[in-house]
C-alpha cells in the first residue's frame, strides 16, 4: 500500500493497458475507502452473526444449526451424534467461520439456565453458570423437542431457500417457527453501534398474547400485558419493580432488576443462615459465594460468617450463607442485595431484524411481526400442500380414464413404434393430457394390479375433500378468518404440548436495595443490623429442648393438650446476654443466649418444638445433664443446688473464674450428683422431696451461700438406697397456691416403660421441719410400689408429659398428705 503525500492512498492498479501495469499507482481516498470499508463490515455483522430475525429469533449461526441437525435426521426419537460431528457439517456446508462460534452457540442452545426452551439436546458436559463446556468431541447433540416446531414444514415451500456461501447448497432464510422464539428464549449480542438483549418469557403467556392479537388486530399494549406480565427467567428468582417492563414493552428498552430467592433457616442449632435456591439470571453459585467474599473481605457486608455452596445436579442451586451471632439475618441479606450479584440488573433492549433491517420493537410489535410471519407460512404451506393434492387429482383422474379401458390403453401402446407416438395416442384417444400420459407410460404393468376403480375413486374422493378444505383456507377477497384461525390454533397446540409453569416471581416492589419507594426503602433500612440487647426468657423443657421468647413475658402453658412439652427451668435475661446451665456434675456452663432458637409469638400457648437438645448447644461430658439455667450477672440470685445424697448449698452464681466457659458450683462426693437447682432468697423456702416419698421444708435463710468450692451442707436424712430426686423454691407469698406432684412406681422397673400412680396435693398441708431431718410422708405406696419416681413442686398449674413431650392427664387435687396415687395412663417423663 502506497500514500502519497497529500494522505491519499493508492494501490497497484490491474489494467497495463491504461498505464497502471505492475508498479503503477491508482489513487484512493483514504477517508472514502475506510467508510465503505467499515460500512459493509458493519452491515455483515449487523445482518449475518449479532442480530436475531425478528420472525424466528434465530441469528444465522443458529438457524444453521438447527436446520442442518434437522437435514441430519438427528430427531428427539434417534441417538445422540458427536458434537464435533455437527459443527464440522455446519461449517462445511452452510457458516464460512471456525468451528469455536458453531459449538459455542449450539452449547447454549442445550443449556437450560440460557433458555427457556433449550432447542438441542445436550448429552454430557455441556457447561454451568460457573463453568464452560467440554470440548465438541466428547459431547453428543441432537435436536430438542422444541426444534421441531421451529423446523417443521420446511420442507412444503414455506420459506424462501437461499444459496449457500459457495453456492453448492440450500439454506432457509428463515425458519417456519411455530414457536415465537425471539420472545420466549430472548437474544443477546453486539453488533457495530448497536446491542440486542432480549429477556426470555413464557411459552404459555406469549401463545396466549399472540391468540388474543390474532383475534383482536387493534389490542393495546395493557391488553397483552395481562397475558404477558413480564418475563420468565430460566432460573425463576423474583423480578423487582414491573415499570422498567412496562416502559420496555412501550419503547423496546427498559430496565428491571433481578433478585434471587432466598430463605432464612436455622443451619445448626447455634447458627441462622440465609439459603439461597435461586439465582438472577445467568449468575452462577459460585461467582456469587466468590462476590460475597470480596465485599465480606472489604466489610462492605458485615455478619456473614461462611458461604457454601452446595449446589449440585440432583438438588439444583443451594448456597448456604451462615450469619454470624448476634447479626440480624433480614439486615444482612438486605446489605447482600446491595452490593452481591443475588440482586441484579437487566436491562431490555429489543434490537432485532425486521425485513434485513435492524428496529427496536417493543411487545407489541414483536407479537406483530411474529404473527405476521406465520400468517405467511401457513399460507404457504397451504398453497404448497394444494398444489400436491391438485397434481395428485389429476393424475389420479388419467388412471380412472385409463383404467376404464385397460386393454385398449395396451393395445394402443403396443402398437405405436416410439414412447412419443404412444403418448400423442394416449392423448388422442383418451383425452388424456400429457402429465396424465407420461404417467402411464412409467407405469410399471405389475403396478397395475394393485390399482382398482374402488381404490381410485376413493382416493379422488378423500382428495377433493382435502383440496376442498385448503382452499378454504386461503384469504379470499383479503378475508383471512380461516387462516387466522389455523394459525392460533396451532400455537395454542404449541404451547399446550412444550409449554410448563411460570417460575419467575413478580413483584411491584421489593424494597430495601432496589425499591423505587423511599417509604420502602426507610423501613428496609430501620432494620438494625444487631440483633437488639432485648429483654427476654431462655427455657428449659423437661425433655431437654432449649428455647427462648421474644418479649419479656415468659412462656405459660395452657391447659390445653394441643400444646406440647413443659417448662423445667427459666430464666430473665437478654437477646445478648450470658446465661449458665447447671448440670448434674455441679458445673455451670457459660450458654449465648443469642445461640438459643426463638419461639415466635403467638396468641395460643406455643409448643416447645421449636427448640434444639441441649447436646446441640453445649459440650457436656457423658452421662451429664443440665438440672436448671441461671442467670450469671453480679446481681443475679443467689443459687440453692441440691444433690441425689441430700446435701444442700447456696452459690451465688456471678461469683465466677475469670477465665473459662464451665465452672463448679459445689464439690460433690464421689458418686453424688446434683439433682435442682434455683434462684433462692433469704425469705424463701427450700423443698426437697425424696424417693422414699419424703418431704422436707424449711427456710433458706438456713442455708448460708458458700464459696464455689464448697461442698454444701446436710439438707435432708436419706436412708440407704434413697436419693433425693426434687428440689424446689417457694417465695412467702405463693405457699397457698402451691402444689405437689408426686409419682410412684417400682425401683426395678425400667424408665419410660411403667404408668404408676400420681397424687397432686396443696403445699400449705405439709408442715415446715428443720434443715437436716427426715421431713414428712408425700404419698403412701400400694401394692408394687415402692419408690417416688418423679416429683414437682411449683405454684404454677403443673403439667406432666410423655418421653415424646405429649401431655399426660394427673388427677384432681388431693388434700390427704399421706394418702396413695391414682393410676395413670401411661407413663410420665417429667413435670414442669
Amino acid at each position: 500500500m502506497l500514500v502519497r503525500d497529500d494522505g491519499a492512498m493508492a494501490r497497484p492498479s490491474a489494467n497495463p493497458e491504461s498505464g497502471g501495469g505492475v508498479g503503477a499507482v491508482v489513487e484512493i481516498d483514504v477517508t472514502t475507502e475506510m467508510q465503505d470499508s467499515f460500512l459493509e463490515y458493519a452491515y455483515s455483522v449487523i445482518y449475518a452473526r449479532a442480530l436475531p430475525d425478528a420472525r424466528d429469533g434465530l441469528k444465522p449461526v443458529q438457524r444453521r444449526i438447527l436446520f442442518q441437525m434437522d437435514q441430519m435426521g438427528l430427531r428427539p426419537d434417534r441417538g445422540h451424534v458427536k458434537s464435533a460431528r455437527v459443527v464440522g457439517e455446519v461449517m462445511g456446508k452452510l457458516h464460512p467461520h471456525g468451528d469455536s462460534p458453531i459449538y459455542d452457540a449450539m452449547v447454549r442452545m442445550a443449556q437450560p439456565f440460557s433458555l427457556r426452551v433449550p432447542l438441542v439436546d445436550g448429552h454430557g458436559n455441556f457447561g454451568s453458570l460457573d463453568d464452560g463446556p467440554a470440548a465438541s468431541r466428547y459431547t453428543e447433540a441432537r435436536l430438542a423437542p422444541a426444534a421441531l416446531v421451529m423446523t417443521a414444514g420446511i420442507d412444503e415451500d414455506v420459506v424462501d431457500m437461499v444459496p449457500n456461501y459457495d453456492n453448492q447448497f440450500l439454506q432457509p432464510e428463515v425458519l417456519p417457527a411455530a414457536m415465537p422464539n425471539l420472545l420466549v428464549n430472548g437474544a443477546s449480542g453486539i453488533a457495530v453501534g448497536m446491542a440486542t438483549n432480549m429477556a426470555p418469557h413464557n411459552l404459555v403467556e406469549v401463545v396466549a398474547a399472540a391468540r388474543h392479537l390474532i383475534e383482536h388486530p387493534e389490542a393495546d399494549l395493557d391488553t397483552l400485558m395481562r397475558f404477558v406480565p413480564g418475563p420468565d427467567l430460566p432460573g425463576g428468582g423474583k423480578i423487582i419493580g414491573l415499570d422498567g417492563v412496562r416502559e420496555a414493552y412501550a419503547t423496546g428498552r427498559g430496565l428491571f432488576r433481578t433478585r434471587a430467592t432466598t430463605r432464612i433457616e436455622n443451619i445448626t442449632a447455634r447458627k441462622k443462615g440465609i439459603v439461597v435456591t435461586e439465582l438472577p439470571y445467568l449468575v452462577g453459585p459460585e461467582k456469587a459465594k466468590l462476590k460475597i467474599a470480596d465485599v465480606v473481605k472489604a466489610k462492605k457486608v458485615l455478619g456473614v460468617a461462611d458461604v457454601v455452596d452446595l449446589t449440585d445436579r440432583a438438588h439444583g442451586t443451594r448456597l448456604v450463607i451462615e450469619v454470624k451471632t448476634g447479626f440480624n439475618p433480614e439486615a444482612v441479606l438486605e446489605q447482600l442485595f446491595r452490593y452481591t450479584p443475588l440482586e441484579d440488573s437487566f436491562g431490555i433492549n429489543n434490537v432485532a431484524l425486521v425485513d434485513g433491517q435492524p428496529r427496536t420493537l417493543g411487545l407489541r410489535e414483536l407479537l406483530q411481526v411474529y404473527v405476521q410471519h406465520r400468517f405467511t407460512v401457513v399460507e404457504r404451506r397451504t398453497r404448497h400442500r394444494l398444489e400436491k393434492r391438485r397434481a395428485r387429482l389429476h393424475l389420479v383422474e388419467g388412471l380412472l380414464l385409463a383404467i376404464a379401458d385397460i386393454d385398449e390403453v395396451i393395445a394402443v401402446i403396443r402398437s405405436s413404434d416410439d414412447a412419443a407416438t404412444a403418448r400423442e395416442r394416449l392423448m388422442s384417444v383418451f383425452d388424456l393430457t400429457q402429465l396424465q400420459s407420461d404417467y402411464i407410460l412409467e407405469l410399471q404393468l405389475r403396478r397395475l394390479t394393485k390399482f382398482s376403480t374402488l381404490e381410485l375413486n376413493g382416493e379422488r374422493a378423500a382428495l377433493l375433500e382435502q383440496i376442498a378444505e385448503l382452499e378454504r383456507i386461503l384469504p379470499v377477497d383479503g378475508d383471512n378468518a380461516v387462516l387466522r384461525g389455523v394459525v392460533s390454533d396451532e400455537l395454542a397446540e404449541v404451547a399446550a404440548k412444550h409449554g410448563t409453569p411460570r417460575r419467575t416471581v413478580l413483584l411491584a416492589s421489593g424494597g430495601g436495595a432496589v425499591s423505587a419507594q423511599p417509604a420502602a426503602r426507610r423501613a428496609a433500612s430501620a432494620i438494625p443490623l444487631e440483633i437488639a440487647d432485648t429483654p427476654c426468657h431462655a427455657m428449659l423443657s423437661v425433655t431437654g429442648l432449649l428455647a427462648r421468647t421474644t418479649g419479656e413475658a415468659v412462656l405459660v402453658r395452657s391447659g390445653s393438650r394441643a400444646a406440647h412439652d413443659a417448662l423445667r427451668s427459666a430464666v430473665a435475661t437478654s437477646a445478648r446476654a450470658t446465661i449458665g446451665a447447671v448440670t448434674s456434675r455441679g458445673r455451670i456452663v457459660e450458654l449465648s443466649v443469642l445461640d438459643v432458637p426463638t419461639l415466635p409469638a403467638t396468641d395460643s400457648a406455643p409448643s416447645l418444638a421449636g427448640g434444639v437438645p441441649v447436646t446441640e448447644l453445649l459440650v457436656l461430658e457423658a452421662g451429664e445433664r443440665v438440672v436448671a439455667l441461671t442467670a450469671l450477672e453480679e446481681t443475679s440470685p443467689v443459687l440453692a443446688v441440691a444433690t441425689a445424697s441430700g446435701t444442700v448449698k447456696r452459690v451465688a452464681p456471678g461469683d465466677r473464674p475469670v477465665r473459662g466457659e464451665a465452672w463448679e458450683c459445689i464439690a460433690l462426693r464421689p458418686g453424688d450428683e446434683v439433682v435442682g437447682a434455683a434462684p433462692a432468697a433469704d425469705d424463701d423456702e427450700l423443698v426437697l422431696v425424696t424417693s422414699a416419698a419424703q418431704l422436707l421444708r424449711f427456710p433458706a435463710a438456713t442455708v448460708r451461700p458458700q464459696g464455689r468450692s464448697a461442698g454444701g451442707m446436710a439438707g435432708i436424712k436419706v436412708d440407704g438406697g434413697d436419693v433425693v430426686i426434687h428440689l424446689a423454691v417457694i417465695a412467702p407469698g405463693r405457699v397457698e397456691d402451691a402444689v405437689v406432684v408426686t409419682i410412684a412406681g417400682s425401683r426395678d422397673a425400667l424408665p419410660g416403660t411403667e404408668t404408676g400412680s400420681a397424687k397432686v396435693t396443696p403445699f400449705a398441708v405439709y408442715p415446715p421441719k428443720g434443715r437436716a431431718t427426715a421431713g414428712v410422708r408425700a404419698q403412701r405406696f400400694v401394692r408394687g410400689e415402692d419408690a417416688l419416681t418423679l416429683a414437682w413442686v411449683g405454684s404454677h398449674a403443673p403439667r406432666a408429659v410423655a418421653s415424646s413431650g405429649a401431655p399426660v392427664d394427673l388427677p384432681d387435687l388431693d388434700d390427704r398428705r399421706d394418702g396413695s396415687g391414682r393410676a395413670l395412663a401411661m407413663p410420665v417423663a417429667g413435670i414442669g
